[in-house]
This record gives C-alpha cells, structure tokens and sequence, in this order.
C-alpha cells in the first residue's frame, strides 16, 4: 500500500528573482522603481545646487512681498500694495471663472449642435457639419484673438452713447451696455444688506463674503431640499397608484417663495451703469478679454463635445427609437427620456477630457491681456521676482489639483448614471 504525500517545497533562492516567472515581473518592477527613485533624486540634488551657486536657493518667502501691479479683472478686493500670494488668488479665481463658464456654454451648445447633426433636415445638419469642422481645425489661440478682435472693432466706444441722439443705445431696456471696454449690466443691491463676513482676517487669503448672499443660498437650498421631498412623495405615490400627481406649482412655490421673501427683506433692488465721463459707471463690467476668451473656448470645445455627443448616440441600438416611437412618445420625449440617457455612459468619458483641455486652456488669456494664473503668478510676478522654479511649480501643482477635481467630480456623476446591470 503506498500513500501519497505532496512535492517537497522549493526553498527560494536569490536566483529565482531573475529566473523564476512567478518573481522577475516583481523585480524589474522594483529595478524600476529605484532607478528612477535615484533619477528624480539627483534632478532635484542637482538642481538645488546649480541655484545655490546662482545665489538663488528654493525659496517662497517672495509671495508676501507686495506685488505691485494692477490686475483689470477680479472678484475679490485687491490693490497694487497686496502680495503676490494675494494676486495669484485673484489669477486663480479668474481662471475658475473662465473654466466654470466655458464648461457649461461649451456643454450646452455641445449637445444641441451634437444632437442637430443627426438631424433628418439636410441643410441643418450640414450647417452644424460647417460649425463643427470649422471650429475644431482652427487653433484656439486663433479663434480667442479673432474673438477679441471682433469685440473692439465692431462694438461701439462708450461716447457713441452720448449726446441726444446716440449713434449707441442700451440694450434691454437701457439696463445693459455693450461697448468696445466691455459689457456693463446691472449689478444687485441691497438697502437693508446685513453686512459682510470677513475670512482669514488681514491675510493674503482674506476675502468678504456678504450675509445677503448667505440668506439667499440658506433660502434656496431649503426650498430646493423640499421640492426633493416633494417630488420623492410624488414618485412614491406613482408607483402605488401608477397616477403621478401634479406637483410642478408647489416645487414652483417652495423654491421661489422663500427667495422672494428673502429679497423683499433685504431691500433688493438693481444697480444699473450710468455713461459718466468718459467710461460707464456702476453695475457689473464684464471686459472684452473675459469674454473673448469666455466665447472662443466655449464655441471650440463645443465642437469637440457636439462629436462626443454624435458618437454616444449613434451608440444607441436604432430599436431602442423604433420602440419608444411605438409607444407613442414624439421624437423630442424619445431622445430627451430614452436616447440621451443611455448615451451618457459613452459620452462622459471623453467630455471629462474636454473639461480639462478647455481649462488648460484657458492659459492662452494673457493673449488678450485677461489676467488668469498664468499671467500674474507665472506671467508678472516670475519676471518681477525672478522666480522662476517656484511659480513654475505652484502654477503646475495648481493646474493639476484643478484637473484632478475636475476628474473626480464627473467620475463619481459617470459612476451615477451608468447603467447597472442585474
């Protein structure tokens, strides 16, 4: 009678790191890694050394010097004697603003020009066929120049609106100006305002942030919170009784009321732009180089965006159409509730790409004079400082966790709207 045992274990030998299938993957892997360890260590070693020698050792120390220089466009409240920590705030903020913007106009001129490609008009369709090839072919820098060029040469100047009878007038109802400095609307005002909150005190972070705007975020916000639980009740009694009732005055009532109470308290009324001078006085000035780059980075990146668009629909079976339509939804209900949504899982995915290009790009601004994160921190304070490593670096570390958030936010919308299988 024999019985059987197991093999004798191997015993591990420095050899089988190289020889042996199951560890040499592991050990070029960790080759790898040290050897570049070792690359990234001697850059850095090797860098630090050459400045020291130039007498310009690795230092932050100039980001509390006042910066001295002006900076046209911003949100919060700077002058020349700030430091160039606190204009390199503004730059960001102008940056944020131009991306926030350019991705929402880039988004919803996207999926209308996406969606009109595939029109069964033939003339739309080409046109929108023009628009796409056209945009996307040019270089940005192009188009944003070509946009500011157009703005100055084809807007009137401020004096056109003066005298009795103006070769300019103010558009809707004489609230808004259009000029070649830029466009003027009104700006919102409160006779019973509740002050400021002042954060990060005497700081280069310090900025205000208005009470008013606080009440009428806490307003909005509750009335939006009970409109959700409206419209769950709704769903709840739907799928009971399959009778949805009519619920879209009281989403209206609890989200408008509570705001309107809130600005009948605050004593809201608009501040408007009054021609004084030689320039417009008062509301919001919203400057040419804003809205060149604001209008050429939407107008590209909806190009590419309509393409994304296009491709998730043409993803989507052609049954899927047939039996919406045999149910008998029309054609806009079929691609709003069937078609679009299902396109979302091949569309997200290269739009996340998109919303990073158009904020990259958003560094062409000094082009036109807009002063972003590029053109105060890597732009005016490099050449005043002569720092170049340092602003290089924060300007890079800065892009990057923009990018970053960028991607987490609309992978964690992707991971919501995927289809889930059983």
């Amino acid at each position: 009678m024999t019985t059987l045992t197991d093999p004798p274990k191997e015993s591990f030998r420095l050899s089988m790191l190289i020889y042996d299938t199951r560890y040499r993957s592991m050990t070029i892997q960790v080759v790898a890694m040290i050897g570049f360890m070792i690359l990234i260590g001697w850059l850095i070693s090797n860098t630090a050394q050459n400045l020291q020698d130039l007498g310009k050792e690795p230092s932050f120390r100039f980001l509390s010097e006042p910066a001295g220089y002006d900076i046209n466009q911003r949100l919060i409240d700077y002058d020349n004697q700030n430091t160039h920590l606190r204009a390199a705030v503004i730059g960001l903020l102008n940056t944020l603003l131009v991306a926030v913007m350019g991705c929402v106009t880039a988004t919803i001129l996207g999926v209308i020009i996406g969606v009109l490609r595939l029109s069964k008009n033939w003339l739309i369709a080409k046109l929108m066929t023009i628009y796409v090839e056209t945009f996307r072919n040019v270089p940005v820098l192009l188009w944003i120049v070509f946009a500011m060029a157009v703005l100055i040469e084809t807007l009137p100047a401020p004096r056109d609106f003066r005298g009795d009878n103006p070769e300019a007038t103010m558009k809707v109802l004489d609230t808004v100006a259009v000029t070649n400095r830029g466009v003027y609307v009104p700006e919102p005002l409160f006779s019973n305002s509740l002050g400021d909150v002042h954060l990060f005190g005497a700081s280069s972070f310090r900025f205000d942030i208005s009470l008013d705007l606080i009440a009428f975020l806490v307003a909005l916000g509750l009335g939006l919170f009970v409109r959700h639980k409206i419209k769950t009740r709704a769903n709840r009694i739907q799928e009971a009784t399959g009778v949805r009732p009519t619920t879209w005055y009281l989403s209206l009532a609890v989200v408008a009321l509570p705001v309107l109470a809130v600005f009948v308290a605050l004593g809201f009324h608009l501040g408007y732009p009054e021609l004084k001078g030689f320039n417009f006085r008062g509301g919001i000035h919203m400057r040419n180089s804003l809205i060149a780059l604001w209008l050429a980075l939407s107008l590209y990146t909806a190009a590419f965006i309509a393409e994304n668009v296009r491709a998730g629909i043409l993803a989507i079976s052609k049954g899927q159409t047939e039996a919406a339509a045999a149910l008998g939804l029309r054609p806009k209900r079929i691609m709003s509730l069937v078609i679009l949504p299902q396109a979302l899982r091949v569309i997200i995915p290269p739009l996340i790409s998109q919303y990073l290009n158009l904020t990259k790009n958003s560094s062409l601004a000094i082009a036109v004079g807009y002063m972003d994160l590029t053109g105060t921190l890597m732009g005016i304070t490099l050449n005043q400082t002569g720092r170049e490593l340092e602003t290089v670096l924060l300007g890079m570390l800065i892009y990057l966790a923009i990018s970053l958030g960028i991607s987490v936010v609309m992978n964690w919308y992707n991971n919501r709207v995927k289809l889930v299988e059983r």
